[in-house]
């Protein structure tokens, strides 16, 4: 890196990251989609006449509240996946450990939404699945 002599010099004309802005957008679509998506769940559920667990299974075999609820579970997870990215880049000085905690975050995250989706699917298909 060339001396610029002062610190003013040295930061002069590198602008800025332009990272922060879509990962900015990404939360605020994220917990709007929440909010949609989660109205329509308690609605649903409060519409039903009991919420024993053949009339759950029953609802949640239609093609619409199985979408949903799968739409909400992805919003949800990508929703707190992007949170705590946040808190690991801010929190982990360490560019190893940050990049291991981010793996391991993803790993979890992408884990948690993939059996939730698939039970989901299981008891939206029935026994099939």
């Amino acid at each position: 890196m060339v001396d610029k002599g002062t610190p003013l010099g040295e930061v002069r004309g590198t602008g800025a990251a332009h990272a922060g802005t879509h990962h900015w957008m990404q939360q605020r679509v994220t917990a709007a989609s929440n909010l949609f998506v989660m109205g329509y769940f308690i609605v649903s559920l409060l519409l039903l006449p009991s919420l024993d667990g053949a009339t759950i299974r029953d609802w949640l075999s239609g093609l619409i509240p199985s979408t949903m609820l799968i739409l909400l579970v992805i919003s949800l997870f990508w929703h707190a996946r992007l949170g705590l990215q946040v808190m690991i880049e801010d929190y982990v000085h360490d560019t190893g450990n940050r990049f291991a905690v981010t793996v391991v975050l993803n790993l979890l995250f992408a884990g948690g939404a993939a059996l939730a989706i698939v039970s989901i699917l299981k008891i939206a298909l029935g026994a099939a699945a």
